[in-house]
């Protein structure tokens, strides 16, 4: 009978650790994903991003007291400038942020709230490596389980240690590229340039541009659709409407127009200065050289009630500037009253290593300009994050900010104004409107190609720039293409590799788990000992109790 008794308590016994060890997940599993890291560059010798790359560490929730070399696990609720430096202050591992599928069902204050904390951790400078990852099933179970493994520390301590020994679960995230991070030596930034030339021999030049790319907390994930989609998109609109004016010899205005797509514009506008430098200090004949009446930067145009126009120094009365602005108001005044118009003048601070606008670049060589955006604060967050996605963009408003734009240049270029022409006329109607369908197209093809300016290696990049042109040379007769590379040995703008990289997830037991294995393992071999020690003496006393039972 002992022989009988003793195989069926060491099965039972097998059985109840295998269903502890199965509880919740095998006792290894893996699951390889994709991560893009913060990017990290260094302009006018200012380091910005993180500099550290790998990372081998234990995840743990946001809402754990100890952090120190842990993976921070966040979801983007999770993600507040005040989280993100308490990680920093405690030495964490890396950072991982999962990023929702679905963008529109995340309410407009986390948005906000999350564009606020991006910002403020490209500003430093961290060894940390920061992760971003779209969210997928496998993600975010690890995710709920370190939450829930978090929550768990607050009960008692039978249960905490109970849970470790049995029933939780380790996650262990790694990148096991170890190679070291090198600066890229030969990025290039390309700007695409397009004229319309006006009648006469000697007209002046009206300039309109927009910088093409995107800037984000990894390049990979920067689609920049509000910034700088939209100023491309109106440009475009621009390029085919006033080509059918200056088709025709009896419409063609007194004036060129160059239109000008620039690349590195989310890095000090680096194309538009390499660009302006080309022209004025390198080409012997340039529209730039002399007799520009204004530059028109198109910046943040997708959204808002709001148009305001950025300058460095107030037009002056009797130049074409302030006669430009007098058409603005009045477009705005007249065709549109619910819009708030207004002029932000910003000086430019020679001191400092950066620029806020576009416009900035040609007033520095005494070009006059002034850029047009929604946005009052060239320091808004909505100009860089990787959340600028389509969601932000308003077609109806961003057409009606191109309709201003437009008439305000015609009624300008013509002088309708000194000619007795109603507050009212509309020189783009009929088919020479703003097409909903082509705009729609222009976005839509803007924000499915990462635009960041250090994926210009990248064939999609290389897809995007030559699309652009197309547009370009589709309705202007001269387009020139300019590459600019950087100088090796005193580079403006230093870029640096691995923003992507394959990360592993390992789901493993704690060690608190093998020793509670190991401990059932011993018990178990401690009673088959003492069971095989002590057969006779447990022989007789069975014997007897069946003996008395039988009586």
């Amino acid at each position: 009978m002992l022989l009988r008794i003793l195989p069926r308590a060491a099965a039972l016994l097998m059985l109840c650790v295998q269903l502890l060890h199965a509880s919740v997940l095998p006792a290894i599993s893996s699951y390889e994903f994709t991560a893009y890291r913060m990017q990290q560059y260094t302009v006018q010798q200012e380091k910005h991003g993180c500099r550290g790359a790998i990372v081998q560490a234990e995840a743990r929730s946001a809402d754990e007291p100890v952090l120190t070399r842990r993976c921070v696990i966040m979801k983007l609720p999770d993600f507040t400038v005040e989280r993100y430096l308490e990680a920093l202050r405690q030495s964490a591992a890396a950072v991982l942020l999962l990023l929702p599928q679905n963008m529109s069902a995340v309410p407009q204050d986390i948005i906000q709230t999350f564009m606020v904390s991006e910002s403020e951790a490209l500003l430093k400078d961290t060894i940390m490596p920061v992760y971003v990852t779209p969210e997928d099933e496998q993600l975010l179970y690890m995710y709920e389980e370190v939450k829930h493994a978090a929550a768990s520390r607050t009960s008692s301590i039978l249960v905490r240690v109970f849970r470790s020994m049995v029933t939780a679960t380790v996650f262990q995230i790694l990148v096991s590229n170890t190679n070291p991070i090198k600066p890229i030596t030969d990025n290039t930034i390309i700007t695409l340039e397009g004229v319309l030339p006006g009648a006469g021999e000697d007209a002046p030049t009206i300039v309109i541009t927009a910088h093409y790319d995107s800037y984000g907390l990894t390049p990979w994930l920067s689609y920049g659709a509000d910034s700088n989609g939209s100023g491309v998109t109106i440009l475009l609109e621009l390029v085919r409407l006033f080509q059918k004016l200056y088709s025709n010899p009896h419409s063609q205005p007194p004036y060129h127009l160059l239109f000008s797509l620039t690349g590195g514009g989310k890095y000090n506008f680096l194309g538009t200065k390499r660009f302006i430098e080309e022209n004025m200090d390198h080409a012997e004949t340039s529209l730039l050289h002399d007799n520009v009446a204004f530059v028109l930067c198109l910046d943040t145009l997708a959204n808002g009630d709001d148009m305001f126009l950025h300058v460095s120094r107030p037009p002056k009365p009797g130049t074409p500037q302030h006669a430009f602005v007098q058409h603005l108001e009045q477009v705005v005044s007249s065709r549109f009253p619910w819009v708030r118009f207004g002029m932000v003048h910003k000086k430019i601070n020679l001191g400092e290593s950066t620029v806020a606008w576009e416009h900035e670049r040609y007033a520095m060589r005494r070009i006059p300009g002034f850029t047009l955006s929604h946005l009052e604060d060239p320091k808004a967050e909505l100009r860089g994050s990787i959340l600028d996605t389509v969601l932000h963009v308003d077609l109806r408003k961003m057409k009606r900010n191109g309709i201003v734009i437009a008439e305000s240049l015609a009624r300008f270029m013509y002088n309708l104004s000194d000619k007795g022409s109603p507050k009212d006329i509309q020189v783009f109607k009929g088919q020479m409107e703003f097409q909903d369908s082509r705009m729609s197209s222009l976005m839509s093809f803007l924000t499915s190609i990462p635009r960041a300016t250090q994926l210009d290696k990248d064939p999609k990049h290389a897809i995007l720039v030559n699309t652009l042109e197309h547009e370009l040379r589709h309705y202007l007769h001269q387009v020139h293409r300019h590459t600019f590379r950087q100088d090796k040995r005193d580079p403006e703008l230093t870029f640096f590799d691995q923003m992507e990289q394959p990360m592993m997830m390992y789901r493993i037991k704690p060690a608190a788990f093998d020793l509670f294995l190991g401990g059932c393992i011993a018990a178990y071999l401690a009673i088959v000992y003492y069971a095989i020690e002590n057969c006779g003496y447990l022989y007789t006393k069975l014997k007897a109790a069946v003996k008395s039972k039988q009586k």
